[in-house]
């Protein structure tokens, strides 16, 4: 499946549905970022995506980065709650889905870096890295405020 990210896009199609996801920002020992390269958007991201029945917020961020890295981690903290109505996401089966996410810090515990069928590249990257790659804004506005943030939640 295939999507586009729209955000603040006079032109974008109106949303048809919502849904819970989560994403996690997580730093190893030397301040690197994990990242993943999607198979849908060819766009780099934080690893994250839906929750499950059944799962907790928490749960399902650790199972999207293991599902998405191969990467085992302990969520430590809330980052932001993300919910701009401004930012849909068309998938090609003809869902629209308005953003909806929880993002998290987390901190890796152990794991190989691997890819999925939902991340064609998985890396570490330095903040310096992080200016020559796509990152969609609403994603690289989360990892500012993982970086850059007061400590204090944000929402939109």
């Amino acid at each position: 499946m295939t999507r586009v990210d729209y955000y603040n896009d006079p032109n974008a199609p109106k949303a048809n549905s919502i849904a819970v996801a989560v994403s996690a920002f997580i730093q190893d020992d030397e301040g690197r970022i994990l990242m993943i390269r999607r198979t849908d958007n060819d766009l780099y991201s934080i690893p994250g995506g839906q929750l499950e029945l059944g799962e907790t917020l928490a749960e399902a961020a650790v199972r999207e980065v293991r599902e998405e890295t191969g990467i085992e981690c302990e969520v430590t903290k809330v980052i932001g709650l993300y919910s701009d109505p401004k930012h849909v996401i068309a998938y090609d089966d003809g869902e629209v889905r308005q953003e909806f996410s929880i993002c998290f810090r987390a901190r890796p515990l152990s794991g190989t870096l691997r890819t999925s069928n939902e991340s064609k590249e998985v890396k570490w990257i330095t903040q310096q890295e992080m200016a020559g790659i796509a990152i969609h804004p609403a994603i690289r506005m989360r990892i500012d405020h993982a970086i850059n943030g007061s400590g204090d939640i944000f929402f939109t």
